[in-house]
């Protein structure tokens, strides 16, 4: 179990993450504090919203408060697998082939407009996004830790893209969408200094290291046996018509809420800890769970009946 004043102080550390993403993505703190704990979670995120409203910039952002790698690979629909992982390449000096690895070695990775690929290159991903490392050729490749792919994800009702699997989108841990700032911030975006610019003064709030070390904290945190039973009932509920979350899904939600209550500064998770992942998390999980329902609905619907331990 984490101890209360490890909390406190990882508590410090992010809130600092937070406070210096949020200088760059003006209005969506809450946003940002969910982003956050994905990340905490080891978690990969899934960004779904209109073109313009900002899901490139968080992404950088959030990588460069981190101080981690970053790199950007645009999705369209001619993109290769290869283009994204890598490839074998034939070195008449040697006689041989060798692997010339792809954008996806690196720290975060940018899948942008991922549903713009065709499903093989979005597939791609798969492997690397489950178990951290490429097969090419027989032979295994590790990626750099730690290792998150954030994806963003035009709506499906614009032309050209195509819907991401199922099994691919279980792979998110959370999906979110930002929304168009309200209007005090978006006059504070347009009268203050451009973003890009102050993204490239933005000093990391964290090293590596410690980003790592808050990970194990939050791994640590404490989820009583009355906890794991509100959770268990949130997953029966969930599966009134034969196909709701999976036993992974309860997995992604109880380390998610480990990593909000983290941020809080607790040593334990409490119930208002998984209401407060829950829709990211299992809301693009649950689409096809109810005719007429979108996931999100579903999610909050559940939240709302499923009664407190």
């Amino acid at each position: 179990m984490l101890p209360a004043t490890a909390a406190k102080s990882a508590q410090e550390q992010i809130e600092a993450v937070i406070q210096r993403v949020s200088r760059i993505i003006l209005g969506k703190e809450d946003v940002v504090r969910l982003a956050v704990t994905c990340l905490l979670a080891r978690g990969h995120l899934l960004l779904e919203d209109q073109p313009g409203v900002g899901k490139t910039m968080l992404s950088q952002a959030l990588a460069q408060a981190l101080g981690l790698g970053f790199r950007r690979v645009q999705f369209t629909s001619d993109l290769l697998p290869s283009d994204i992982l890598g490839a074998s390449i034939y070195d008449r000096d040697t006689a041989a082939f060798h692997f010339h690895r792809g954008p996806v070695f690196t720290q975060v990775l940018l899948a942008d407009e991922i549903n713009r690929a065709t499903p093989k290159t979005q597939s791609a991903l798969l492997e690397a996004m489950e178990e951290g490392k490429v097969t090419a050729d027989g032979s295994t490749h590790p990626l750099p830790e730690p290792f998150f792919v954030i994806a963003t994800q035009n709506p499906s009702t614009q032309v050209g893209t195509f819907m991401l699997p199922e099994s691919q989108l279980d792979r998110f841990l959370m999906r979110l969408a930002l929304g168009v700032p309200d209007r005090g911030a978006e006059r504070a975006l347009l009268e203050g200094q451009e973003r890009r610019e102050l993204l490239r003064t933005m000093e990391p709030a964290m090293s590596m290291v410690e980003l790592q070390q808050l990970q194990n904290q939050a791994r640590a945190v404490h989820a009583a046996p009355a906890l794991l039973d509100y959770l268990q009932d949130l997953l029966v509920a969930s599966r009134v018509q034969g196909h709701g979350l999976s036993p992974r899904a309860g997995l992604a939600t109880l380390a998610a809420s480990r990593a909000w209550a983290l941020l809080g500064g607790r040593a334990m998770v409490l119930p208002e800890d998984i209401q407060a992942v829950a829709v990211p998390v299992m809301g693009h999980r649950l689409e096809q769970a109810m005719d007429g329902m979108s996931g999100v609905e579903f999610a909050k619907q559940l939240i709302a009946g499923t009664p407190l331990p």
